[in-house]
């Protein structure tokens, strides 16, 4: 049987760092920002919640739906438990970052699927890349007509 993996572990793995060590948030942002496909961006950014997030809604999931559904139904929870913490500070209803999170959720299943990698780009233009389809995939969210 396989054991699990313990938070500090999956930090330093995503992280590069251990947890709370100096230069782990710097470390976690050069990491992700500069990562060379829009997947490996998600495995870099926030390790703690994602860990959270792969151990208790990805991996059950991956046992009851398909990868890609189970890829969806991550994001949209996490989007949800973003809104529900936006709602608890403002007292009103939030219905912001379960949409969004859920187009980020499709763009890394699209550019997974398309093999889109920039590995061969220098760090500067794979942080723009990856910022341009945060970027993209909010406007496509929060456009009003």
């Amino acid at each position: 049987m396989r054991k699990t993996i313990s938070l500090p572990e999956y930090v330093k793995k995503r992280n590069g760092k251990p947890l709370g060590a100096s230069g782990s948030m710097t470390n976690m942002l050069s990491r992700s920002l500069g990562a060379n496909s829009f997947e490996n961006f998600w495995r870099y950014w926030n390790p703690i919640w994602g860990y959270y997030l792969s151990r208790n809604i990805m991996k059950p999931l991956c046992k009851l739906v398909p990868v890609w559904l189970a890829t969806i139904l991550t994001f949209a929870t996490s989007g949800v438990l973003h809104d529900m913490a936006i709602a608890l500070v403002k007292w009103q209803t939030v219905f912001f970052f379960t949409p969004w999170f859920i187009v980020m959720g499709l763009a890394v299943l699209v550019t997974a699927k398309l093999n889109i990698t920039y590995a061969n780009y220098a760090w500067h233009l794979r942080a723009v890349i990856n910022t341009t389809i945060i970027g993209t995939t909010y406007a496509l969210t929060n456009t009003t007509i």
